[in-house]
Parts: C-alpha cells; sequence; structure tokens
C-alpha cells in the first residue's frame, strides 16, 4: 500500500507541465528590457517568434504575465512572480551545467564603475558571469570616470565602464557600448522647472550630464543657478523630489514619482550620453576575454 502511494504522488508530480528554460530565458530579457522587440535581438529571434514563445508560456502556466499599453509592456502580478522563480531556475540551471563544461578557472577581475551605474548594470553583469565562473573573484572600485581611468592606466584596474567626455588624454582606447537620451526630470506635479533663475540639481565636475545641461543653457542664454551639487544620482533625486530643482538625467531615471519635462515647460531639447568600456592592457587571458563577452551581453540586452 505504501508503495501504491508513492508511485501514485510520483505519477502525479509527473503530470504537472515542465517549464522550457528557453522560454523563461526570453521572458527575463523581456521584464529586464520592457521590450519585445529588444528582447528580440538578444535572444536571436525574429518578435513575432518571441511573441509565439511567450503565448507558450501563458499556456503552460495557464496565466496572463505581460499588460501591453501600446508599445510598454510590463509585468503583471503573475509576470512579477514568475520572475522570481524564473531567475532562480536559470541561475541554477547555469550553475550545474559550468561543474561539468565550462573550464575550472580561478582568479581575480578587478572591475571599475561609476557610482552611479553601480546599481544599474553591475548585477546583471555579476550574476551571468559568477554563474560560469563560480571559482573567480570579483573586486567592484566605484568612483568617477577621471579616477577609473587613472586607475586603468596605471594598472589597478583590469576592466571599467566609463562615461564618455573624460578620456582624451588616456592612450587606452575605449568602445562605446550603450547610448542613452537625456532628459529633464523633474517631480510629478512639482513647479520647479517654473522658477527663474532656474533651479538645477547636478553631479559633479566631469559628469556628461552636468556637462551638456549647463552647455544648453549657455548656448540658449537661460537663467539659471545651480541649486544642489551630488557626488551621484541619489543626490540630485532628494532635491528633486523635495520639489527644489529640475535635473538632466538619463530617459530611463524619469519614472514614477518624476516626469520628464520638455517644450511644454519651456526647456530646451537635451542630447544623449554614452557608456564606454576599457580594458587594461595588462588584463589579459580567458578570464577577461569572457568577463568582457558579458558584459557586451549583457548592454546589448538594454539597447
Amino acid at each position: 500500500m505504501e508503495q501504491a502511494a508513492e508511485n501514485q504522488e510520483f505519477s502525479g508530480l509527473n503530470r504537472l507541465p515542465v517549464l522550457d528554460s528557453e522560454l523563461l530565458k526570453t521572458f527575463v530579457v523581456i521584464a529586464e528590457t520592457g521590450s519585445f522587440n529588444r528582447a528580440a535581438k538578444s535572444v536571436f529571434r525574429t518578435p513575432s517568434a518571441v511573441s509565439m514563445q511567450m503565448k507558450r508560456l501563458e499556456g503552460v502556466l495557464n496565466a496572463v504575465l505581460f499588460l501591453r499599453e501600446g508599445r510598454t509592456i510590463s509585468l503583471t502580478k503573475e509576470g512579477e512572480s514568475l520572475l522570481t522563480y524564473a531567475r532562480r531556475i536559470l541561475q541554477l540551471h547555469d550553475e550545474a551545467v559550468a561543474q561539468f563544461i565550462c573550464p575550472s578557472m580561478e582568479g581575480t577581475v578587478r572591475i571599475g564603475t561609476p557610482d552611479d551605474f553601480a546599481l544599474r548594470f553591475l548585477p546583471n553583469i555579476l550574476t551571468r558571469f559568477s554563474c560560469s565562473h563560480p571559482k573567480v573573484q570579483i573586486e567592484v572600485h566605484s568612483g568617477d570616470t577621471q579616477r577609473l581611468v587613472r586607475m586603468i592606466e596605471e594598472g589597478k584596474l583590469d576592466l571599467s565602464l566609463i562615461t564618455c567626455g573624460s578620456t582624451a588624454a588616456s592612450k587606452i582606447s575605449s568602445k562605446i557600448i550603450f547610448e542613452e537620451p537625456l532628459v529633464w526630470v523633474g517631480m510629478e506635479g512639482g513647479t520647479a522647472y517654473a522658477q527663474r533663475p532656474l533651479p538645477l540639481a547636478i553631479s559633479n565636475v566631469g559628469c556628461p550630464w552636468r556637462n551638456e545641461a549647463l552647455e544648453v543653457m549657455d548656448r540658449l542664454d537661460i537663467q539659471y543657478r545651480i541649486a544642489y551639487s551630488s557626488q551621484n544620482t541619489s543626490g540630485q533625486e532628494a532635491a528633486l523630489l523635495a520639489d527644489l530643482a529640475i535635473a538632466a538625467l538619463p530617459l530611463s531615471h524619469a519614472k514614477t514619482p518624476y516626469r520628464c519635462l520638455g517644450e511644454g515647460q519651456g526647456l530646451p531639447t537635451l542630447g544623449s550620453y554614452k557608456i564606454a568600456y576599457m580594458r587594461s592592457p595588462g588584463a589579459k587571458g580567458q578570464i577577461y576575454d569572457d568577463f568582457e563577452e558579458q558584459v557586451y551581453n549583457s548592454f546589448e540586452a538594454v539597447n
């Protein structure tokens, strides 16, 4: 009787559908990029193929995973729940595969990143790399771009993300891997944009966001005052939350409780900023090649 009960229980488990890891990978990329089209480029499929994959996944789970409003894609409550499981499943999958077929590399990779990029871009890169290279130690150094470039030149860093505009004096080449529009950002329902002189919250000297904002204001002879200055974005956002200033920030920052400001509020159009990647001449070997590949793959997913 006991054996029969066990067999019945096992049979019941077998009736549960199996989640295809390829479907989960595509789902996670869509969630991270917020776009079926960008996800399609990242997973090397057509947008229609990606859409069919998600229909299959929704059919397997009997749940609606996405909310579609025009071109905007967001996750439903069920989608948010699946995202947590999907990431765990894929991470365990990669760890298991790495134990058997990936090279058993050991060593240390020293990577630099501006403070504002640390939480925004680095977690995805580190997750991907640690799954395939679990024995490699990662050292992360943060700071402004000028400091990071010096550390690369002095051999104190192996690899670094930097913002463009501060590397002209460097003999080490860099490669642009990401570009994003800059927009004026203020508090939803705020009135700081209407003040004159215009109160600005800016970051440290050398930051391309700061440079773009001040150059546009000076070129168009718009009166402004530097109301708040901070070494990183969190300080600027504190001024925005208090509706004491506006700031030039990447488009991805213009989310609730903030909003984009523009010509309707009498503000000029801004340009864009670029993220580049540098590698020390001394960083030679498979470990650095593999980490560089993960950097490129991660940024391709959000471009």
